[in-house]
């Protein structure tokens, strides 16, 4: 089959081509001024989207960095705080373990004393029943 039989038009500089328009892509070939001003004008409508594409995502890549380094100091803060919570912490265990031998003598001061008051209230109680008897056999 020869390129005659195909009905395509040549380009008397590239050879056969398959557009008939007047808008071919040479670049000394003379174009059509309605449909180069609408290229035109798609050509920068696209590079205006392309641009606020462009733009948007840096702005969301600047709006992400400037949360990661206020991020960055919020656990920084953080580390410090706990940090001063341990150190607290450490030292309140050093006290708490000082004063454990004097915790568990209170705690046993503690246990002796509420022993005694009960010893006393039964005492109490007896001296009661005691007294009481003994109105009752001087009253006789």
């Amino acid at each position: 089959m020869s390129l005659d039989n195909q009905n395509v038009n040549e380009s008397p500089k590239r050879g056969p081509t398959l557009s008939t328009s007047t808008s071919s892509f040479e670049a000394l070939d003379p174009h059509d001024p309605n449909l180069s001003r609408l290229a035109t004008t798609m050509f920068q409508k696209t590079e205006d989207y392309l641009y606020g594409e462009f733009t948007s995502t840096q702005d969301a890549y600047k709006r992400l960095e400037e949360m990661n380094h206020l991020t960055l100091s919020k656990y920084t803060d953080i580390h410090r705080i706990t940090g001063n919570i341990s150190t607290t912490v450490n030292r309140m265990d050093k006290i708490h373990q000082s004063l454990a031998p004097h915790i568990y003598k209170i705690e046993e001061i503690e246990q002796a004393v509420l022993k005694l008051e009960k010893m006393a209230y039964a005492i109490d109680a007896y001296s009661k029943k005691l007294e009481a008897k003994a109105k009752y056999l001087t009253k006789r």
